[in-house]
């Protein structure tokens, strides 16, 4: 069966009374006439500094919970409708209920939130829409379709239709990219700053094409992209389009390679053989949230870190993206991890708006700083001081 859920706030001042008898029953009242018949008050209960009460209509699947938290200066009021579909409760009788209480309460308008209704059970496109920003705030996407879902051996992967970011490849249910995210792509090759031409590059992940669109267009000598999931691959190629182009609708070319496996032992091969990169482009995972840097996901980071300099050429540039701005915590611990690498290294920051993130997202450019110079030569742009 699928549900909406309505949450309403109400902010009072301290001439405020919520919880009084004849106030309750009148809000309680007002609910119960947007339930509509049959409604009943199952609970009503006093509470330490406050009250709460749960309305229900059974006929109509349909429930409110009301709440009320006094203290001696504010109080603050909060009510919770989930009604089935079949209820046919429109936006206008919410939106009136909610005009009904802030009068009984007299409260502004200015102190009254209706916050956006909550789709629950609509199907698969729905179920998936809602997905938490790094630091916890709930975003909502306008999926209309899911396109494609499939577990690999690995993840579990989603690409959904939306109206506005296009296809949007989802890995256990965390945005990864969207057809709508060229900057995304843009920042982690250091578009504008770079020269690619003749030039060879390591991509590690990637398995979305977009990186690897971008780089064929700008005459590398060579790109390798070493990609561990073949579903994602699958999934982008066709469902896709605006991100990988025609990038892998084959795996190798006269100047690039797809190799569908883990790039840590293709790097320790490299390595083995001298096999030197102008680039290497870290699309492999965002920074670890988590309150110290220990754990496995630091630990591969680290790993990854290391490697990647092994293959890196002297004067060469190391790109990967970070995570959201709001993520300082990881950040910082990631800036701390880079001070401790043996390769003595520098880096930039780039923050980046990511249409389908909704937030601002950095990236990072790390080189080798016994060759800043050559580095700094080999760049478009200089680097800001």
């Amino acid at each position: 069966m699928a549900l909406r859920q309505s949450l309403m706030n109400f902010r009072c001042g301290a001439a405020a009374t919520p919880q009084e008898p004849a106030v309750w029953k009148k809000i309680a009242e007002l609910i119960g006439s947007v339930l509509g018949d049959g409604s009943v008050t199952q609970f009503d209960s006093e509470l330490p500094n406050g009250r709460l009460a749960c309305i229900v209509n059974t006929g109509k699947h349909s429930h409110a919970t009301l709440r009320a938290q006094c203290a001696a200066d504010k109080s603050t009021v909060l009510v919770d409708i989930t009604y089935s579909l079949d209820h046919e409760l429109t936006s206008e009788s919410l939106e009136g209920l909610r005009q009904n209480i802030g009068e009984v309460l007299k409260v502004s308008k200015f102190r009254r939130t209706w916050f956006p209704v909550l789709r629950h059970g609509d199907g698969q496109a729905s179920d998936g829409c809602y997905m938490p920003s790094v630091d916890g705030r709930w975003l909502e996407y306008d999926f209309s379709e899911l396109l494609f879902e499939q577990d690999s051996a690995y993840q579990n992967v989603k690409i959904y239709k939306s109206q506005q970011y296009g296809g949007c490849l989802v890995l256990d249910d965390d945005m990864n990219l969207a057809e709508s995210d060229l900057p995304y792509t843009q920042a982690i090759i250091g578009d504008g700053n770079e020269s690619y031409k003749g030039k060879s590059v390591l991509i590690l992940g990637g398995g979305d094409g977009g990186i690897l669109n971008q780089l064929l267009k700008r005459e590398p000598a060579y790109v390798e992209m070493l990609e561990i999931d073949q579903v994602v691959i699958d999934g982008a190629i066709k469902h896709l389009r605006g991100i990988c182009d025609t990038a892998m609708d084959s795996l190798e070319g006269d100047n690039y390679k797809v190799r569908v496996m883990d790039c840590i032992p293709a790097m320790k091969e490299h390595i083995a053989k001298g096999t030197k990169f102008d680039f290497v482009i870290n699309d492999l995972t965002a920074i670890p949230i988590s309150t110290s840097p220990v754990g496995d996901f630091w630990d591969f980071m680290r790993n990854i870190l290391d490697l990647s300099f092994q293959v890196l050429k002297d004067d060469g540039v190391y790109y990967t993206q970070g995570n959201g701005v709001n993520a300082k915590s990881a950040l910082t611990m990631y800036e701390g991890e880079l001070a401790k690498l043996s390769h003595n290294v520098e880096f930039s920051t780039n923050p980046v708006c990511v249409p389908s993130y909704n937030e601002l997202w950095v990236f990072y450019e790390i080189w080798r700083k016994d060759f800043a110079a050559a580095r700094a030569a080999n760049r478009l742009n200089p680097l800001a001081q």
